[in-house]
Parts: C-alpha cells; sequence; structure tokens
C-alpha cells in the first residue's frame, strides 16, 4: 500500500473513532474552562443512563457497547490486509498465547497507572483545572454492575487496539520514528480526555507514553486491555458501590 494510501487510512480509522472524540473533548474543554465556575465547578459525566425506563436504557446501554467494538473490527480487518504470514492478532498481541504473562504484567501496569492517576486527579482538583468525574449512573438496576464492566472492556479494546495496536503499527510503516510514534499516540490517548480537564489529559498523556513503550518493546497490547479494563472497572464500579459513602455524591 503506498503512503499516501496508508496516511489516507489512518485519517479515516481516527475520523471515525478516537480522533473525532479528541475534537469533540478539546471543545468541551474550551466550554467547561469558560462557563461559570471554571473548570472546578463542571462534571464529567461517564456511563451516564440513556432513558428513564429501564428496558430502554439497558438495551441503549447494550447497542452503545456493541456498536462502539465496531471501529476495532474494522482497525484489525485493515491490519489483517497487509501482506504478512502472522494472524493479526498475533502481530499485536491480542491473542491468548501468554494467559498467565500478559494477565501478570496486566495487572502490575494497572497498579503503577492506578494509583497515581488517581493522585493526579485529586490534584487537579485542588487547583481547579480538572472537571468533577462521575463514573456511574446515579440510577442502577440489577444489571447495572455487569453492563459497567463490559463498558469497560469495550473502552480498554477501543483505545488499546486503534491507538496502539493500529496506529503505532501505521506510523512505524510510515517510517515514524518510535519515539515520534509513541509521543504521538499518547497525544491522541490525552486528548480524547480533555473533557475531564487539564489534570485527566495529562494523566492519559503520561499513561500513553507508558503503554506506547509497553508495546514498542513487546509488541503484545492484551497486557494493555487488561489493564485498562482493571483501572476503568474500579473507577466505574467503585464509584457506584462507594460514592455515597465516601461522600462523593
Amino acid at each position: 500500500m503506498s503512503d499516501r494510501r496508508l496516511k489516507a487510512e489512518v485519517w479515516i480509522v481516527l475520523g471515525l473513532s478516537l480522533g473525532a472524540s479528541g475534537v469533540y473533548s478539546f471543545v468541551s474543554l474550551i466550554r467547561k474552562a469558560t462557563a461559570d465556575g471554571g473548570l472546578k465547578g463542571q462534571t464529567a459525566t461517564l456511563n451516564a443512563s440513556q432513558d428513564s425506563r429501564e428496558v430502554f436504557d439497558f438495551v441503549y446501554q447494550v447497542l452503545g457497547i456493541g456498536f462502539a467494538l465496531v471501529i476495532v473490527a474494522l482497525a484489525l480487518y485493515l491490519l489483517s490486509a497487509d501482506p504478512v504470514k502472522e494472524r493479526v492478532t498475533q502481530r499485536i498481541g491480542l491473542d491468548l498465547s501468554r494467559p498467565r504473562h500478559d494477565a501478570l504484567w496486566g495487572g502490575l501496569l494497572f497498579l503503577g497507572i492506578g494509583i497515581p492517576g488517581l493522585a493526579l486527579y485529586g490534584l487537579g482538583r485542588l487547583l481547579g483545572v480538572t472537571a468533577q468525574v462521575i463514573p456511574a449512573p446515579d440510577t442502577s438496576y440489577w444489571w447495572t454492575v455487569p453492563v459497567l464492566v463490559l463498558a469497560a472492556v469495550q473502552n480498554a479494546l477501543v483505545e488499546e487496539v486503534v491507538v496502539i495496536g493500529y496506529l503505532m503499527t501505521r506510523l512505524r510503516q510510515l517510517r515514524w520514528s518510535a519515539a515520534a510514534t509513541i509521543v504521538a499516540a499518547a497525544a491522541l490517548r490525552g486528548s480524547y480526555h480533555l473533557y475531564q480537564g487539564v489534570g485527566p489529559g495529562i494523566g492519559n498523556f503520561v499513561m500513553g507514553l507508558v503503554f506506547g513503550y509497553w508495546f514498542h518493546r513487546t509488541r503484545r497490547v492484551l497486557p494493555l486491555v487488561v489493564a485498562h479494563t482493571l483501572l476503568d472497572v474500579v473507577a466505574f464500579v467503585g464509584y457506584l458501590l462507594f460514592a455515597d459513602s465516601l461522600g462523593l455524591k
């Protein structure tokens, strides 16, 4: 494939997914920063209820998760068209050939990223450059926790497959240096979290540097999916279960 077609493909994939999210997130940051009270007085709601009726809330939530994964299928399909012998899941390390290794490193990456991330969020709130993040809906049902777990898996697959597995592979094919590839992927990750404020944007940029370097050295994306899933499950389900007792609502 020519460089021109490869660049066009990358722009199309990003325009359909996280690149578009980055643009909307930047606009959201400006809107919140210029609103009364500034960023500190704003909220960023994740996994909000989609309908006042339970059955339609459930249907919309599940449909949203399912359709969000289409971009993952597209990224894998496009990579699979490259003239290489390896299956695409083996090529980016999304296969189950090393389950214990991937689970262990996923857990360690979760601990290494999660604790500093919470500290940075707290600092951002104190400095007034981070909105209050609400990771779970106010109304919960018997299915809310399983759906939040599915949403965490979906977020992890979309971000790690598209930003790390797909984008970093394509940028290297376009002869970007390893350092430039890692920084570009990290910048994209930070951009689409800016709707939460400056703190989460910086935190996710740093997380992107760590994850990008990991993939550059190991060519395995599955530990990153594990780590990201754990981060989101703790944030989503933890908030749902303990927000009232911790005075976060």
